[in-house]
C-alpha cells in the first residue's frame, strides 16, 4: 500500500476516508482531492477490486481527474470520488445506506453520484442517509446521455481538425464499450453518418443493435486497436492506451468518454510523436458532471446544461490548437489549463 499512500501527498489530496461497515457489507474509500473552487463532486464506483491497494490507487487517480474535469468545465466545484469494493451481485439497500452515512460524515464537502456499476436507483438508497447526492431521479437524472453528448461534440471537434469539417458522414470511428455512454454515443455517431466498428465484451444486446440496426462491424477488443480508422473511441475502463496497444494503433485520433484512457504521460508523448490527435478524457467526458453540478448549485435547467456541454467542442478545438502551437501533448495542455483554474479561480 505504500506506493498508493505516497500519492495522497504527491497529488495533494485533502481527505481520504476508509470506510468499513461489516454489518452492511460495505468496504469503501472516499477521496476528496481538492475543494478550492467549491464542494467536490464525483461519482460512486462499485467494483470487485483485487485488493485495497488497487482500490486506493483507482480512487486517488479518479478523484484527481474529477478536480481537473470540473475545473476545465468551468464548474464551481472541486473533485472527489468514491469506490465501493464489491461486485454488483453484492448490492443491497444496507450497503448504499451505509455509504450514505459515510458521505454525510464529510459534512457537505463531497457530493456523490452514480458511476460504474451504480445507478440512479442505488443513489436513491444513498439519499436515505444524506442529501449530498446529485443525478437524482426526477431532477438531473442519469448523467450518461449528457456524457455521451459531450463526447459526440468532442469527436466532431476532432473530426474538424482532421478533415477541415465536422461533418461525420463517412468518418470511420472504432468504439470500445457499449455501456450506457458508449451505446448512446454509438447511436449519435450512426445518426451523423459515421462508419462504425465496435468492440464490447459485456453487452451483447447492445452489440446486436449496433450491428443489425446501425450497420456496425463487430471486432474483438484486441482487434480494435489495429483497425485502420479516423478515430479510436475508448468508452469502457481506463488505461487502454498503453505500451501494448500503442504500437498497434492505426487511427488518426483518440477521442472517447472513458476516464484515464492513457496509462501515463509517456503514452501521451508517444501519441503526440506519432501524430495521433488526442481529446483529453477529462475534457471530452465532462458532460455528465456539468449536468450534475447544475443540480447541486443552482436551479436545474436542461437547456442551460446542453449549452454548457456543447462548449466541449470549443474547448477540445482550443486544446488541439494550443498543443500544436506549443509543441506539447494535448493532455499536458489540458492539465495545465485545469490546474491553473484550480489555483487561480475560474477567470
Amino acid at each position: 500500500m505504500c506506493t498508493s499512500l505516497k500519492l495522497i501527498s504527491e497529488w495533494n489530496h485533502e481527505k481520504v476516508l476508509f470506510v468499513n461497515n461489516d454489518k452492511a457489507g460495505l468496504h469503501a474509500i472516499i477521496a476528496v482531492h481538492n475543494t478550492n473552487l467549491g464542494p467536490a463532486i464525483g461519482g460512486c464506483r462499485l467494483y470487485p477490486y483485487e485488493n485495497i491497494d488497487s482500490a486506493l490507487f483507482d480512487v486517488l487517480r479518479l478523484s484527481r481527474g474529477m478536480s481537473h474535469k470540473n475545473a476545465a468545465a468551468g464548474l464551481p466545484c472541486g473533485g472527489a470520488k468514491g469506490v465501493i469494493m464489491a461486485s454488483p451481485a453484492q448490492k443491497s439497500e444496507a450497503l448504499f445506506e451505509a455509504f450514505g452515512e459515510a458521505v454525510e460524515s464529510l459534512g457537505g464537502c463531497y457530493y456523490t453520484a452514480e458511476d460504474v456499476n451504480t445507478t440512479v436507483e442505488d443513489m436513491n438508497q444513498v439519499l436515505h442517509k444524506t442529501k449530498y447526492v446529485v443525478g437524482r431521479e426526477n431532477v438531473s437524472g442519469d448523467p450518461s446521455p449528457f456524457t455521451a453528448y459531450g463526447a459526440f461534440c468532442g469527436i466532431k471537434a476532432i473530426a474538424n481538425k482532421l478533415n477541415g469539417t465536422d461533418d461525420l458522414h463517412g468518418v470511420k470511428v472504432a468504439l470500445q464499450g457499449l455501456g450506457h455512454v458508449g451505446f448512446d454515443l454509438c447511436h449519435r455517431l450512426y445518426e451523423a453518418g459515421a462508419e462504425l466498428v465496435v468492440a464490447t465484451h459485456s453487452n451483447r444486446k447492445n452489440m446486436a443493435v449496433a450491428v443489425e440496426q446501425w450497420g456496425a462491424k463487430e471486432v474483438t477488443d484486441e482487434e480494435l486497436y489495429g483497425v485502420e480508422c479516423d478515430i479510436l473511441s475508448p468508452n469502457a475502463l481506463g488505461a487502454t492506451i498503453n505500451y501494448d496497444t500503442l504500437p498497434k494503433l492505426k487511427c488518426r485520433a483518440v477521442a472517447g468518454a472513458a476516464n484515464n484512457q492513457l496509462l501515463d504521460d509517456e503514452c501521451g508523448q508517444i501519441l503526440f510523436k506519432k501524430g495521433i490527435l488526442y481529446a483529453p478524457d477529462f475534457i471530452i467526458n465532462g458532460g455528465g458532471v456539468i449536468n450534475a453540478a447544475q443540480e447541486a448549485f443552482t436551479v436545474y435547467n436542461k437547456e442551460n446544461v446542453l449549452k454548457q456541454v456543447e462548449n466541449i467542442y470549443n474547448t477540445i478545438s482550443w486544446i488541439v490548437d494550443e498543443s500544436k502551437a506549443k509543441g506539447i501533448p494535448e493532455g499536458i495542455v489540458a492539465r495545465e489549463f485545469a490546474e491553473n483554474r484550480i489555483k487561480n479561480g475560474l477567470k
